[in-house]
């Protein structure tokens, strides 16, 4: 046990360093469009969502040229309409639309309201993100910029999480911040360029065409995954963007939270099965702890646990620096978060099923999906 405690502490430790220094040296290069085309955004909605208004706004002010916004919901008496109303009388001179379509067209209902928002939208280059997000006035220029190369597929963004309502949502944000992100940034740093986020999808209209469209992703849980993926295969290159936007964590209780991470977790179980087994390693202060139990005595745990902390805690930092806040006012939270993490993680395998909304869904194994009875 004292071997397996050292050795679980040190790689605890070894990616706890790694993650830090991939996001304290990440390379956030701006571009910015030459040829600045036509744009349509492409916004599926459901419901009044807390800050719906904001996030909508914020790509109503973009500095950008000429670019549309399609809104997209499948009710008419959907809450989210009242919202879109107010932003068309705000900005009369911008081209706002609202498709309201109760069509489905398979089990992702996000994907369902992409197909049908787009055959209303007249321009080319497409950029979809989730009605969650918000962004910077500059955002459209950067994302378009990168599909000026046809050797590009996608371009995505990463993004970090903003607390909306109390302890549970500052948990929330702290699995993007502290978590999420920084592993995406590790595989970056080693050369992987696979991933894809519905924080934001920038692709050209042909791209998607011969990627199959939004109905070759309409049953994927992982939809963003997998349409950057079918780019991909096509040959085409993922650009992760420079641009961070920034994604709403509402969830307001303990039950909301695990439901809503259970779900990302068993997706990712999905698209990455053998990664996803191994990634205990990556929960910073849980792994480090448990080895340091394993072997109280033993030099190396000691020392696993030392570095582990130290990195996970500047990680932490320079991530609330970064997004604007206090570095230490949630470094209480560190402990709970990584051992949430691991929790939720051994949770993730006892079955498939997910909740999405008010919906209860059955996972396969390759990451279709559909809803249980």
């Amino acid at each position: 046990m004292t071997l397996l405690g050292s050795i679980l502490a040190l790689l605890a430790a070894g990616y706890a360093v790694t993650a830090f220094a991939a996001v304290a040296f990440s390379r956030r290069s701006r571009q910015s469009s030459t040829s600045r085309p036509p744009v349509s955004l492409l916004k599926p909605l459901y419901g009044n969502e807390p800050r719906l208004y904001e996030n909508l706004r914020s790509f109503c002010v973009q500095d950008y040229p000429d670019f549309e916004l399609i809104c997209g919901v499948k009710d008419a008496d959907d809450p989210a309409i009242a919202v879109v109303r107010r932003l068309q009388r705000e900005f009369p001179d911008l081209a706002i639309d609202l498709v309201i379509d109760p069509r489905r067209h398979g089990s992702n209902e996000k994907v369902s309201s992409l197909i049908n928002i787009l055959s209303h939208c007249r321009h080319d280059y497409l950029v979809l993100a989730d009605s969650d997000i918000s962004v910077a006035p500059d955002y459209l220029d950067e994302v378009v910029a990168p599909l000026e190369d046809r050797s590009v597929g996608v371009v995505t963004c990463l993004y970090r999480g903003r607390a909306v309502s109390g302890v549970w949502s500052r948990l929330g944000a702290l699995f993007i911040d502290d978590w999420f992100a920084p592993s995406v940034w590790v595989a970056h740093g080693l050369g992987s360029r696979e991933f894809t986020f519905g924080a934001t999808i920038a692709v050209r209209r042909e791209t998607l065409a011969a990627a199959g469209g939004f109905e070759a992703i309409a049953d994927q849980l992982a939809d963003d995954y997998w349409l950057g993926e079918r780019t991909r295969r096509l040959g085409l290159r993922t650009v992760l963007s420079g641009c961070v936007v920034a994604t709403d964590v509402v969830e307001a209780d303990p039950r909301s939270l695990i439901q809503h991470e259970l779900r990302w977790l068993r997706t990712i179980r999905s698209v990455k099965p053998l990664g996803f087994a191994f990634c205990f390693v990556t929960f910073g202060l849980a792994p480090a702890l448990m080895g340091l139990l394993l072997a109280p005595g033993a030099t190396a745990a000691k020392v696993g646990f030392g570095i582990t902390l130290a990195a996970r805690l500047a990680l932490h930092v320079i991530q609330r620096r970064r997004a604007g806040g206090s570095m230490f006012s949630e470094a209480w939270l560190l402990i709970p978060r990584d051992f949430l993490n691991f929790a939720l993680w051994c949770a993730s395998f006892a079955s498939w099923r997910i909740r999405w909304g008010r919906q209860r869904f059955l996972v396969r194994p390759e990451g279709m999906f559909r809803e249980m009875n």
